[in-house]
């Protein structure tokens, strides 16, 4: 029997051909529709594959490619199935949706397109299943290239080059980190295959170092501060499915490669790099949710909430290592369960509202929420699946996002057994701020929904406004029923997290997936969630309140005009705008931004009023680096005269100081 390793580079592999295909002058738009739902079969296929390969042996083979004497490692354990797992069911619906979306977009089959995208999908499972570190660079460059022409798509706009570029400058530095770890932990000793470094015991700080670089070099890519500059300057500027792609599965890889040098390639933890990742984590998405809040931008609102998504995670990892470097075992699997759970739930909600952003985005052509308004009527299909989306992302029950964050503070509210007393202290304030970033991150669902789907149309041409097309419509019914389902048997998911949880922690969370209508991280007693309860108390509740309504008011009902306030000529600029909505977040948190202000004066001809909001770090951080660069190409500009006499000079003098230095 073929094991699911060999399969899923076949597949891989499948994913190459597609996109070569694509560069085939022929066939037309039903030809490009083709490519498209055939990438969504493979990666369903390599879901299914990986799914089933989650709990065997670790499977590990070799490819007869790459340099003399450096061939491709690969292998296939629980962590990277895991993530194979994650990375096929989000690609299977966005390739479906790119489908119908790219083709409405063009007026031919967009080739080149088609092929960067193959080549990124195709690059993100190589990442995830390389066993050296000279495979997983190639992967990895290959994925940050590919994605960095699929951002720059429209290129001819100066914005999305500037994004582009920043995009890629982030991406390579974060590849240097990755590179220095990955030369740290081998060692010395010349050998880069990951099971060398398993069984490599690095001395003194060095295990330190190595965290440390691998903590900034994948954090670049998730989006951790401050290297998080380029999230939402890329989303809105690529493609609605390339911007899916991105915030659901690339991200992810970034947690993949902290998961994988953390608790598999390092062999012990310590305490306070979980503190380290813990606190980077929470301020990563305290930092992302408040400026999400105010954003008038749909996308660039949908980046910022994948920042503070990331955070959460990674403040997940962080727990998840300070409780195994305390022997609190349990605790650490519970931890992991709710981190995993978390970037898979994130994966189908965060993929669910960019796809129906894209729609809305097609339709209309407008980003803008002060240009939106009332869609519900004219989009329902999207409406409908962007509520379950919003509502997951926001945490409700009994929804996917209430499971991990419920289980992410189940786990928080154990951690004063720590040995640690100041932790002790410290966690509360972690846990408080993990309680506000999830009511902030519901706040912030509201006003994307509600200005969006709900009230009258803010703009004229919004009547003419159509719903998704029929592959649209397929790909958003599977992430909403993805999200309901994930969000109903949590044990069911459970089981299968268990087996990275054996895999990274050497234990498992057990009891809490052999009910699989009720979780109990712990016990019954001390805490439990049945999703499948709280459903049927809601559609009781609701079902019985329309009852007595109908009963009551049966015959006695009439339509009648809103309440007006005595002025009966209302207008949609009456409605609250995305500005008015996110105001007091924005006066609570002034501090957080960086605030530029246009005022009218009474003696103004055509007064003005404007408000900008930027980031600090990007002007703390950021520009002196563009102003020291900008400075130093200055100064080497001067030395390029363009005459012949001075060059010779240059070369003399080198020749001298050569000369000087060699005895």
């Amino acid at each position: 029997m073929i094991g699911a390793l060999p399969l899923i580079v076949y597949a891989i592999v499948a994913w190459l051909a597609i996109g070569v295909l694509a560069l085939v002058p022929t066939g037309g738009g039903f030809f490009g529709r083709s490519l498209f739902a055939a990438g969504a079969l493979v990666g369903l296929a390599i879901a299914v594959m990986a799914l089933t390969g989650i709990g065997d042996v670790p499977q590990a083979m070799v490819l007869p490619l790459g340099l003399p004497d450096l061939p491709f490692h690969l292998r296939l354990d629980a962590l990277s199935a895991f993530f194979l797992v994650l990375l096929g069911a989000a690609t299977a619906g966005i390739s479906v949706y790119s489908a119908g979306y790219f083709h409405a977009s063009e007026n031919e089959s967009p080739r080149l397109l088609c092929l960067q995208y193959h080549v990124f999908l195709a690059a993100m499972a190589l990442v995830l299943i390389a066993d050296d570190a000279y495979m997983f660079m190639v992967a990895w460059e290959t994925m940050a290239l590919s994605s960095f022409f699929l951002v720059t798509t429209d290129h001819v706009v100066p914005e999305i080059r500037r994004a582009g570029f920043l995009y890629l400058l982030i991406a390579h530095v974060g590849a240097m980190a990755i590179l220095l770890c990955f030369g740290v932990m081998q060692g010395g000793s010349g050998d880069y295959t990951f099971g060398s470094m398993r069984s490599m015991v690095l001395p003194g700080a060095w295990p330190s170092i190595a965290f440390l670089l691998a903590l900034a070099g994948f954090g670049a890519k998730a989006g951790l501060l401050p290297l998080h500059i380029w999230l939402p300057e890329a989303h809105p500027a690529a493609p609605s499915p390339v911007s899916a792609l991105l915030s659901a599965v690339m991200l992810k890889t970034a947690i993949y490669g902290l998961l994988r040098v953390t608790f598999d390639l390092l062999n012990a933890q310590l305490w306070w790099w979980g503190v380290t990742a813990l606190v980077l984590g929470l301020l990563t998405a305290l930092f992302g949710v408040i400026y999400a809040t105010v954003q008038v931008d749909m996308k660039r609102l949908l980046a910022y909430s994948s920042i503070e998504n990331i955070g959460i995670i990674v403040a997940g990892i962080g727990l998840t290592i300070l409780f195994k470097a305390n022997g609190k075992i349990l605790l650490a699997s519970i931890t992991l369960v709710a981190t995993l759970y978390h970037a898979l739930n994130h994966a189908f909600f965060k993929s669910l509202l960019f796809l129906a952003t894209g729609s809305v985005l097609h339709s209309t052509r407008e980003r803008s929420l002060g240009k939106l308004g009332g869609l519900i009527h004219r989009m329902p299909w999207v409406a409908w699946a962007a509520l379950i989306g919003a509502l997951a992302i926001a945490g409700l029950p009994p929804l996917n996002g209430f499971v991990s964050e419920w289980l992410l503070l189940q786990a928080f509210l154990f951690t004063p057994t720590l040995p640690q007393s100041f932790i002790n202290m410290l966690v509360p304030l972690a846990a408080a701020a993990l309680v506000l970033v999830a009511a902030l991150g519901a706040y912030v669902m509201v006003k994307f929904y509600g200005v969006v789907f709900l009230g009258r149309p803010r703009e004229a041409q919004l009547a003419y406004a159509h719903d998704a097309g029929h592959f649209e419509r397929v790909a958003l019914a599977w992430f909403a029923i993805g999200c309901v389902m994930l969000g109903l048997f949590p044990g069911t998911v459970i089981a299968v997290i268990d087996n990275v949880n054996t895999a990274l922690i050497g234990a498992t969370v057990g009891h809490a997936g052999d009910r699989w209508w009720m979780l109990a991280p712990i016990s019954p007693e001390r805490s439990s969630y049945s999703p499948l309860i709280v459903l049927v108390v809601i559609v009781a509740v609701v079902a019985l309140t329309i009852q007595i309504v109908h009963r009551t008011y049966h015959g006695r009902v009439r339509s009648g005009p809103p309440w007006d306030c005595g002025f009966p000529m209302q207008t949609p600029r009456m409605q609250d705008t995305a500005e008015g909505f996110g105001q007091p977040i924005r006066q609570v948190f002034e501090a957080f931004f960086r605030i530029e202000r246009v005022l009218p004066s009474p003696f103004d001809a055509k007064p003005q009023y404007r408000v900008t909001l930027s980031d600090h770090l990007w002007q703390w951080l950021y520009l002196p680096v563009v102003h020291g660069v900008e400075f130093m190409a200055r100064f080497a500009g001067r030395i390029q005269q363009g005459r012949i006499s001075i060059y010779l000079i240059y070369s003399f003098v080198t020749l001298l100081a050569l000369l000087m230095f060699i005895r």
